[in-house]
């Protein structure tokens, strides 16, 4: 059996009366792209701290591939990129991937990462030179440079343009494919949603909803069913079960629930409903609602679908 790429079980982690992690418990799977989102504050960038081994927890216990995680990056098995620093000016691109390999025992072709990245053409560009998202694919090459097995992107695509964006998320699909275990937290809500192939969702140190994009968006908002219906009977609608809301607009009535499958049937079978139409919330109104201030129990979204 494959081993888990990333666990952590009751992590915590307190800064004197401040709790920024509570009790978080996560698996990544190899071969996962993971997306980890939460307002500031959530504790995102505590726990990747924890899982790159920069801090440990004051609670729980964090293991990377079935290790601790400072021996997992000593080892080559972890890198990240992340939003900010360590990139020098001065420094060429080819220069600068090419003084991060000598750090590696055996770290894969400059050549290679460049390209991988899709910077070779500026490669004798000074660093200084280079635009925000230039510089973001320069910080991707040289986490490619020893081969890891779990990559960790903070805010991967800020600076990049459309085009850029399309073809950096292009290659970090390939590299899932072949098994590489991805986790990234960003402010694009659009790149998780078409990008992921699991959503974590973080509020105050605790996981607050887990399952695929879509699991997500039916959790935190279920699903509006519209229809054609004259003279809608709101009352008997709002008694089917896991109706949120019922909306009449002249001759369309809209109904909101956590339960859309069993309200089509009703309608299809019970009413002279015509037109149906049934749509999921999208994912930012999701993290609305699981993130808010008005977000509340833990949920999870596989367990959900799965009942």
């Amino acid at each position: 059996m494959a081993l888990t790429a990333v666990s952590l079980r009751g992590v915590h982690k307190r800064f004197g009366d401040v709790a920024a992690v509570r009790g978080l418990d996560l698996d990544l799977d190899p071969g996962e792209v993971v997306a980890f989102l939460g307002p500031n504050g959530a504790g995102k960038t505590t726990t990747i701290d924890m899982v790159l081994g920069l801090s440990s927890p004051t609670e729980g216990t964090v293991e990377v591939f079935g290790i601790p995680p400072h021996q997992a990056v000593r080892k080559g098995l972890v890198s990240a990129v992340m939003q900010t620093g360590g990139l020098l000016p001065d420094f060429t691109v080819a220069e600068t991937v090419e003084y991060t390999a000598a750090l590696f025992v055996e770290p894969r072709p400059v050549d290679e990462v460049l390209e991988r990245a899709g910077i070779s053409r500026i490669a004798t560009r000074r660093v200084g030179a280079c635009s925000g998202g230039e510089q973001q694919r320069l910080r991707f090459a040289m986490a490619l440079l020893p081969d890891p097995a779990l990559l960790i992107l903070d805010e991967p695509t800020q600076g990049m343009d459309v085009e850029g964006r399309r073809d950096f998320w292009r290659a970090i699909r390939h590299d899932a494919e072949s098994g590489r275990t991805i986790l990234f937290a960003t402010h694009y809500l659009e790149e998780a949603d078409a990008y992921a192939s699991r959503v974590v969702f973080v509020r105050r140190g605790e996981v607050v909803a887990d399952g695929t994009a879509a699991e997500v968006r039916n959790l935190a908002a279920g699903r509006t069913v519209r229809a054609t219906l004259p003279g809608a009977d709101v009352d008997a609608l709002g008694a089917l079960p896991g109706t949120v809301a019922v909306e009449v607009r002249g001759d369309t009535v809209l109904v909101r629930s956590t339960d859309s499958d069993t309200v089509a049937r009703h309608l299809l079978t019970a009413t002279p409903a015509r037109d149906l139409e049934v749509t999921s919330a999208g994912l930012e109104e999701a993290f609305i609602a699981l993130t808010g201030d008005g977000g509340g129990q833990q949920l999870s979204a596989a367990s959900e679908a799965g009942s």
